[in-house]
């Protein structure tokens, strides 16, 4: 997606809504591509709350550059219409509400993205609709969710009651219980931020009962008959140390639909969106288009914003270990709001501050001012500093010597300052922006003397 013009705005995706039968199913559509991709809903996470994790959105964002990516809510889950708990749910009311999505988004064809419990309804909808599928992706699924004597790699019943026991109870409703975080993403084991989201989000998409419900659906579903009578291109991916949904149920696919294309990536994250995403996205591309467009650069252009918590140390000696703990969730909430709200990329969390990377420097500028701000109206004090220059790409890290300089700009900034340098001024002359010279300073460890400035106001 384009970043928006408006220096406050990020773009939001509108969300739309479909008549299957009696009922509305929500649905989304991002990306400009020539090729249209239809995905469902993440297991009870809507739709709309895809583009507030970072990682996801940067995952949809460049799914977005080779094609129009069309989101749905099935029915029960998230913005769609709820469901009864009490009445069965099929699958075939599924592929109903997701041809009801195509009609109304005028897509003759489309590939369809299954992932994880999603995997049965779109290979229904492949095997039965082939006049309305041109493709299929099938991503950490399976065919068949419990386990059976002639299928080893689903997960017992048993199991899957006690886990259902656990996460979806009503007297207790809390997907951190089992932490079930870190069973999907285990490269993301230590960030807090996608936590609060999958907990939140989970919750938010439906009821314990709902839960239940859909999640029977899920895993309950068995399509291996209809898999040889695939006949549209797919393209099954999975990862070898998934502990959630076993490497044997890609294989399982790849080996039973006519002509699938199989690749095996290593990792255990159950998501698309984390670990080895370009890797996916590589693949996907391809699929789609027949050819590799995205070539990541070594090293961009970028404005680099280093903030941190002005005497966090004390702080937190006073406060105690819990009220710090709840004073710092506070805070990193509100960071990453702004972080979003400014289109920039959040690079890492380092303890009481934040790194983060800008296409445009008045959006960095802006940001670290509105930082600063929220951290004010939660009775804390933080400093910031802003350079822009080139940066090395590191995977999702980035390194150089830009990226030194705004760290030793920050660490010369006052308490409840946001320090520029010279190049950043430059660059952002008639924004309206306006700051004051605070002279040239030495910055351990970079050549040469920098003109630094304050931002007023």
């Amino acid at each position: 997606m384009p970043p928006p013009a408006d220096d406050n705005l990020v773009a939001v995706a509108e969300t739309h809504y479909a008549r299957s039968g009696d009922v509305a199913i929500a649905y989304q559509m991002t990306g400009g591509g020539s090729v249209d991709v239809l995905m469902s809903s993440y297991q009870n996470i809507s739709i709309d709350a895809f583009d507030r994790e970072p990682h996801f959105a940067r995952f949809l964002e460049r799914l977005g550059s080779f094609a129009r990516v069309i989101r749905l809510d099935t029915r029960g889950r998230g913005l769609s219409d709820p469901i009864s708990p009490l009445a069965p749910l099929t699958l075939e009311q599924e592929v109903s509400d997701a041809l009801a999505v195509l009609d109304a988004a005028s897509s003759e064809r489309a590939t369809v993205f299954g992932y994880f419990g999603r995997g049965t309804m779109a290979i229904l909808l492949a095997a039965t609709h082939p006049d309305r599928v041109a493709g299929l992706i099938l991503f950490n699924t399976f065919a068949r969710g419990f386990r059976a004597d002639d299928y080893p790699w689903g997960i017992p019943v048993s199991v899957y009651r006690r886990f259902a026991d656990s996460v979806m109870n009503a007297d207790d409703y809390r997907l951190e219980s089992t932490d079930v975080a870190a069973l999907h993403a285990p490269s993301l084991t230590g960030d807090e931020a996608f936590r609060r989201w999958w907990e939140d989000e989970g919750r938010r998409g439906a009821s314990p009962a709902t839960a239940r419900a859909l999640g029977q659906l899920d895993w309950g579903s068995d399509v291996r008959d209809i898999l040889p009578s695939i006949r549209v291109p797919t393209l099954v991916i999975h990862r070898a140390e998934n502990q959630w949904i076993r490497v044997g149920n890609g294989r399982y696919l790849a080996e039973n639909i006519p002509g699938a294309k199989y690749l095996e990536l290593p990792g255990g994250d159950q998501y698309p969106f984390a670990q080895d995403a370009d890797v996916v996205l590589d693949e996907i591309e391809e699929f789609l288009t027949g050819s590799r467009g995205h070539r990541e650069p070594d090293r961009v252009l970028a404005t680099i914003l280093f903030t941190d918590i002005v005497s966090s140390t004390e702080r937190a000696a006073t406060a105690g270990d819990r009220d710090w703990r709840l004073l710092l969730d506070r805070h990193d909430a509100m960071v990453r709001r702004q972080i979003l709200r400014f289109g920039g990329r959040e690079v890492k969390a380092t303890g009481d501050g934040f790194l983060a990377t800008f296409e445009g420097p008045a959006r960095a500028v802006r940001c670290a001012v509105a930082i600063r701000e929220g951290a004010a109206q939660i009775g804390l004090e933080v400093r910031a500093g802003v350079h822009t220059g080139e940066v090395e790409l590191r995977g999702d890290d980035v390194g150089g010597i830009a990226v030194h300089v705004s760290e030793r700009v920050k660490s010369l900034a006052g308490a409840d300052e946001v320090l520029v340098s010279s190049t950043v001024v430059d660059l952002v002359a008639g924004s309206g922006l306006e700051f004051e010279d605070r002279g040239e300073h030495e910055l351990k460890g970079v050549p040469r003397r920098w003109r630094l400035f304050a931002v007023i106001g």
